[in-house]
């Protein structure tokens, strides 16, 4: 989102680097801390900034979903991600969320392995192609809401092209 908004991340109180991008109406977060313990520098630039949770769009990786797919909710559970169960333990659920499909990879490869690794070059347009769309869902949930941007990003023909793609 910095890129497509040529907004410049500084450092932000060692654990966060942060944009307002005034144009927008937006703060754009980037944790500095560990993935398991984000939800520190979430709650703290909430605080700081007055933001309520359900103005916040967290964005996370997901191992349960397939390569490239979105599903934004406007509230839940952590489901096993531990970068979101931080951010509850700071904030609550009622945050909206954005999960980005990473797919497990290989059955017996280590979990760790697949979300630190690199995507392989057999995997990187699907990767390019699913962040071009969750920043056009994030672009869609800053004008016009999460369930407009549910609507448009979470239906499977918005991502079947995706799917035929790995077929």
């Amino acid at each position: 989102m910095a890129r497509r908004w040529n907004a410049k991340l500084k450092k932000w109180k060692s654990i966060a680097d942060v944009v307002i991008v005034k144009d927008r109406d937006v703060v754009l977060v980037e944790p500095k801390t560990y993935m398991n313990l984000s939800g520190q520098a979430v709650g703290a630039v909430m605080a700081f900034y007055k933001i309520e949770p359900a103005d916040v769009l967290v964005i996370v990786d997901e191992v349960q979903l397939p390569l490239g797919r979105l599903r934004l909710r406007p509230s839940g559970s952590a489901g096993g991600h531990n970068g979101l169960k931080s951010v509850i333990e700071h904030v609550g659920s009622d945050f909206p969320r954005l999960r980005i499909g990473v797919d497990r990879g290989h059955p017996d490869w280590d979990l760790s392995d697949r979300v630190l690794s690199k995507f392989p070059p057999s995997e990187r347009d699907i990767v390019g192609r699913a962040i071009t769309r969750a920043a056009d869902a994030v672009e869609t949930f800053v004008s016009d809401g999460i369930h407009a941007a549910m609507n448009r990003f979470n239906t499977a023909e918005d991502q079947s092209a995706e799917e035929e793609t790995r077929s």
